[in-house]
């Protein structure tokens, strides 16, 4: 039931019900008649301040208090609106122009539908979600207004009337009752009511009715800053497109009830579409119905397929299936000098472009039909995957442009992520944007553009300055980092820092926790850890065994299920960490300092208490809400050094002995078990402390304080992962990690045992762990590294998971070697841990279960959320450490020693281990011309001859000279290597 419910004694104005009665057949062949009943009102008022009428009737609160009013009294004009004007978007101009909406310059006093702010909420949660924060705004004006609420602007949907009608209508509705309302007030200046909208067939109705409405690009080009809004229109409604409608250049995409027939019938496939990132005309498509992935290859094939876009393919016929390319092939090199301009069919699939995939198909006639893999082409697209995109405008398309006037000039954005295409954009501030970089979005992709067309959003500075570059990564993977809005910082505590356990244990805040302030009780993190999530201690009980304590912070105290801090952590749903500073998940408040386990101070904690004996076996197991008062605050050198030096006998650090010596014994089991230890490049850039520049990049030392922390936090969550699926069997929020398929390790297998007579065994973890440890190389420590980090590639991600949603035989986490897993230990800096908090509280009785967190659609939605912020923040990460390293190196210059990971026929890829970076060497780096080679897939090995003559084998260790040097395709300084000898 839709209703918006007052007591009688309150609402007297309650004036009209409308009631809709719906038919629906039960499974057992029962009728149900539903009725939907919505509450209809006259005195939801229009929150204008000019309007006296609705501030005397307005609902007031249990204070005695009306809603302040939020549309202004004194409206901005423009031309065609000098006595002011209130915008009143469709749910077509928000999905079109989100960005306009949230310019500073423009755009206030706007009326937001409860019709149009539902439909959008269903359309696109991220655009609903940058909706709300506006409506949240003081200084934009923007109001809901519950047109389905208010008996005059209620619409009820007609017999065969689409929703998108109904709606269109609601929308005119409003915009006529909102004028005529106002016109009542005699106010001096009534302002205009303006329907902005995209759609053609609602302007052309609401002009029809004599109302005001206005196309997004007819309203920006009135607005003082034209000029520049102009080019965030979307290009569909800029100027009528690119160009006239020329030759038809790609096929076009089949229809969805052909497509969904074909995939049922197993004639067609359907999967995520993901670009090489060595060959921009290559792309793979993993389907169930084969072991490894569906090649697309060529231009054609792919047919306006984006990294990302779920699409439905259609299988090649045998004689045209393919080995997958060993060429690195870059657009950039391909399509340089390209005119933004030109659609000729000519130009469709370019010279440079047929005489690279000549080649490939020349040495696939070569292979043996057992290397072939299935090629496929794109027959259409269910679902794109497009969001805003980071590049830089490509100066040579720039070099045509308009200098002056108003004339939109057509250019090429070249995106940060090499596996997107070129995007042309069109822009009357060409001069303005060159060299910066610049935030778009894809509008369309037609089958008669050679490229996507989109529209410029905004610049985010000049390329390769700090700002900009941290601000491009943090958008190129989707990290929350504006700062946290009122309504989050309204739900932490009123006494700010000055928060404290409070000193009477008769207090509220102590019900049902345990006094464990006399334990002792230490952290061990890296150096310069602010938001402490987990405390250890161990003692030696009478009876010869050891309790063991892991200590979380008890986050869930602060942050209560369904607040606006719980959404917006369950929206950002992780910490991000960079070199230079942390994104939290969390007001800072709480996460540096009143739920961090600082120490010397007590802090409520939710402890997981182990009886072991001395084998590390578990004798019993306690689960409770504790207070703590941390000893000290080790990093790992320093707890290391504590624990190494003899002289040091206290009950503290001895404590830290015992926890050392129980977890070998863990991590011995684990190991025992089959779980695996995997690899991957670990670094530490070093900045300079005043100016926080890059000075230095070191490997990480892991140590055995870092094992330790790691055994027993995994010991806490294989724990707490037991006990809530046994109290919540369907609704418990686990991890998973799968079993890889055994083609995965395919190519590495194949690696292993040609190059160095090595057998990969993937029969099962335990086989691969074991083998794992085979693959050594007396010579050089670093080959087992190498082959580890090679490993991971091959593995799946791991996954968080509604137990309900998974036979238990797939909760197995793989890499772990565990049956059963979560994650507890970080709630902090993981949403995933707050849930499984609370599921803990519940499942020992210290409070109820919240609806929130065991609904098991809300908890599946948050799972899928909070595993790509997981796989995002990991990947911001990464980008944030390889920018810096170009940093560190920037005027310098290192011969370092590098492994070859990977070989193509026209170059080949290195890990430098001091940097944990990898580089691409090609061939025409080696020497100009680029040098003739020979390239022999079967062994791995590249030969070339000419000026220089150079033989490169897979895992060979080679000498690099390693260098800074801006990518002129991406616009990002990076690290530029080349070859001193192999």
């Amino acid at each position: 039931m839709a209703s918006l419910k007052r007591s009688r004694e309150v609402d007297p104005i309650a004036s009209n019900i409308s009631s809709k009665v719906y038919v629906r057949s039960t499974r057992s062949g029962k009728v149900q008649k539903i009725v939907r009943e919505v509450y209809l009102r006259t005195d939801i008022p229009c929150s204008s301040r000019i309007c006296r009428a609705c501030l005397e009737s307005a609902p007031k609160n249990a204070a005695g208090q009306v809603q302040p009013f939020v549309l202004s009294d004194k409206p901005a004009g423009t031309k065609a609106f000098p006595q002011g004007h209130y915008l009143m978007p469709d749910t077509n101009a928000l999905l079109n122009a989100m960005d306009l909406f949230e310019q500073s310059s423009s755009f206030y006093d706007v009326i937001i539908l409860q019709t149009v702010l539902e439909e959008l909420r269903n359309r696109s949660l991220p655009l609903y979600n940058r909706l709300a924060g506006l409506t949240k705004s003081e200084d934009k004006r923007f109001h809901v207004f519950f047109n389905d609420f208010r008996l005059e602007t209620y619409v009820h949907r007609e017999s065969n009337e689409s929703i998108n009608d109904r709606n269109d209508r609601a929308v005119r509705l409003a915009v006529q009752w909102y004028g005529d309302h106002l016109a009542q007030t005699r106010a001096a200046k009534v302002p205009a009511i303006v329907m902005l909208s995209d759609d053609q067939d609602n302007l052309r109705k609401a002009r029809a009715q004599g109302l005001h409405a206005s196309t997004l690009k007819d309203y920006v080009s009135s607005l003082d800053d034209a000029d520049k809004l102009l080019d965030m229109v979307a290009d569909s409604q800029s100027q009528g497109g690119f160009r006239k409608p020329s030759q038809l250049l790609y096929p076009e995409y089949y229809t969805m009830s052909r497509m969904m027939t074909g995939v049922k019938s197993s004639l067609m496939h359907q999967g995520i579409f993901n670009v090489s990132p060595y060959n921009y005309l290559e792309g793979s498509i993993k389907v169930p119905a084969f072991p490894k992935p569906l090649l697309v290859l060529g231009r054609e094939s792919i047919n306006r397929a984006v990294d990302g876009d779920v699409v439905v393919v259609e299988l090649l016929p045998q004689d045209k299936w393919k080995m997958p390319s060993t060429k690195i092939i870059e657009e950039e090199s391909i399509t340089r000098d390209e005119d933004a301009d030109a659609e000729e069919r000519q130009d469709f699939v370019s010279d440079k472009e047929r005489k690279a995939l000549q080649e490939e198909v020349r040495r696939t006639q070569k292979s043996s039909s057992a290397q072939l893999q299935p090629t496929a082409r794109v027959v259409g697209v269910i679902k794109r995957n497009w969001r805003q995109y980071v590049g830089h405008i490509d100066p040579s398309s720039a070099s045509k442009a308009s200098t002056q006037g108003r004339r939109q000039d057509s250019v090429f954005l070249i995106p940060m992520d090499k596996r997107i295409p070129k995007i042309r954009l069109r822009t009357r501030q060409v001069s303005e944007l060159l060299g910066k970089r610049l935030l778009v979005t894809i509008d369309a992709w037609d089958r008669d553009s050679r490229h996507p067309v989109g529209h410029f959003v905004r610049s985010l500075g000049e390329l390769e300055t700090k700002a900009a570059e941290t601000e491009a990564l943090l958008l190129e993977w989707d990290v929350q980092y504006r700062p946290f809005p009122k309504t989050v910082l309204d739900c932490l505590p009123k006494e700010g820092h000055d928060w404290k356990v409070p000193s009477s244990t008769d207090d509220p805040g102590w019900r049902d926790r345990e006094d464990l302030r006399h334990l002792l009780i230490c952290s061990i993190d890296p150096p310069g850890c602010q938001d402490i999530d987990d405390a250890l201690h161990a003692r030696k009980l009478p009876n010869g065994n050891f309790e063991v304590g892991v200590h979380i912070a008890d986050v869930s105290h602060f942050v209560k299920p369904a607040n606006a801090m719980d959404s917006e952590a369950s929206i950002r749903g992780t910490t991000v960490y960079l070199v230079d500073k942390r994104i939290d998940m969390l007001p800072p408040l709480l996460g540096t300092d009143l739920c961090s386990l600082k120490p010397y101070v007590e802090r409520y904690a939710f402890s997981v208490i182990w009886e072991v004996d001395e084998n590390a076996d578990i004798v019993n197991i306690r689960f409770t809400k504790s207070v703590i008062k941390s000893r000290e605050a080790f990093a790992y050198e320093q707890a290391q050094l504590r624990i190494d030096d003899e002289s040091q006998q206290d009950d503290l650090t001895n404590g830290m002995r015992m926890l050392l010596m129980l977890s070998r014994k863990l991590k011995q089991k684990r190991m025992d078990a089959g779980a695996l230890s995997l690899s991957s490049p670990e670094v530490k850039v070093q900045m300079e402390s005043e100016s926080s520049d890059p000075v230095d990049v070191k490997t990480k030392k892991l140590l055995d304080t870092n094992s330790l922390v790691e055994e027993f936090m995994l010991f806490a969550n294989v724990s707490v992962a037991a006990k809530i699926y046994e109290a919540f069997p369907q609704t418990a929020i686990l991890r998973r990690h799968a079993a890889p398929p055994k083609t995965n390790f395919d190519e590495l297998s194949n690696q292993l045992r040609v190059k160095k007579g090595l057998e990969l065994r993937t029969d099962s973890s335990k086989a691969l762990a074991d083998s794992l440890d085979e693959c050594v190389e007396p010579k050089e420590p670093f080959f087992n590294t190498l082959v580890r980090i090679m490993a991971t590639r091959c593995m799946m991600s791991a996954e968080y998971f509604c137990s309900g949603t998974q036979a238990y035989p797939e909760f197995r986490h793989y890499g772990l070697a565990s049956e059963i897993y979560t994650h507890f230990t970080s709630p902090i800096r993981r949403y995933a841990d707050l849930l499984a908090h609370r599921q803990l509280a519940a499942a020992i009785g210290y409070e109820a279960i919240h609806p929130s967190v065991r609904s098991r659609g809300r908890l599946e939605a948050v799972c899928k959320n909070i595993n790509v912020r997981h796989r995002n923040a990991q990947m911001a990460g990464r980008a944030s450490i390889a920018y810096y390293v170009g940093q560190a190196l920037k005027g310098k210059v290192a011969e370092e020693d590098a492994f070859v990971m990977k070989i193509f026929s026209n170059g080949f890829v290195v890990l430098v281990p001091r940097f944990g970076i990898e580089g691409l060497i090609r061939l025409r780096d080696l020497a100009e011309p680029e040098p003739e080679s020979d390239f022999d897939a079967e062994t791995y090995t590249l030969t070339t001859t000419g000026s220089r003559n150079v033989r490169v084998e897979l895992f060979q260790k080679v000498k690099v000279r390693v260098r800074d040097e801006k990518d002129e395709l991406t616009g990002k300084r990076g690290v530029k290597m080349e070859l001193i000898s192999s």
